[in-house]
């Protein structure tokens, strides 16, 4: 199905842009973590960061007729500092798609009946408001000192659905079997 309005389309380049952007600065932050002496964490920025290229990956499927060049805006959170403030810009990055961008993007993509994007939309913000989740519990570790669990983090590739520990026998967000999750 193609994407028949431009607004909708234009949320899909934001969001395609800032997820990638998520992508790449979580695994730099990944490689910090690990380095800094934090390895569980930094397996936690590149799951996560997995997370964020599904999405992307989502964004850029639903597009899949609007060929051609575009300038994309997206917003981003730079900078490279210590865990626990690249923790923050995790946070601060996650909670401003769940607050801001994503409840914006799908309400367009519902009032325009562009239902790829609604799904691609939804299945983000649902994943997004755990992984703010995972980086806050991440981040009160770090200010003691201290690395998260090095249970095994699972990525579900369809949403971006991300736990620690294997708990859950389907996706609770988009229903697939966990046997398909990937594993950082």
């Amino acid at each position: 199905m193609a994407v028949n309005n431009a607004m909708t389309a234009d949320f899909l380049r934001s969001a395609y842009g800032g997820e990638s952007m998520a992508h790449m600065r979580y695994s730099i932050w990944g490689d910090s973590a690990e380095k800094d002496g934090f390895p569980n964490i930094g397996r936690l920025f590149r799951g996560i960061g997995y997370a964020e290229w599904v999405h992307a990956k989502n964004h850029f499927n639903v597009l899949k007729d609007q060929v051609g060049d575009k300038t994309v805006v997206a917003g981003a959170v730079f900078g490279h500092t210590n865990i626990v403030e690249n923790l923050q810009g995790g946070i601060d990055g996650e909670l401003h798609e769940i607050e801001q961008m994503y409840p914006v993007y799908l309400e367009t993509a519902k009032f325009q009946d562009e239902n790829d994007a609604k799904r691609s939309f939804h299945y983000a913000l649902e994943a997004e408001k755990i992984h703010a989740r995972l980086f806050q519990d991440a981040q009160a570790d770090a200010k003691d000192g201290k690395d998260i669990s090095s249970e095994v983090i699972y990525v579900c590739p369809i949403c971006g659905f991300t736990e620690i520990g294997n708990h859950v026998h389907n996706c609770p967000i988009c229903g697939v079997k966990n046997d398909v999750f990937m594993s950082f």
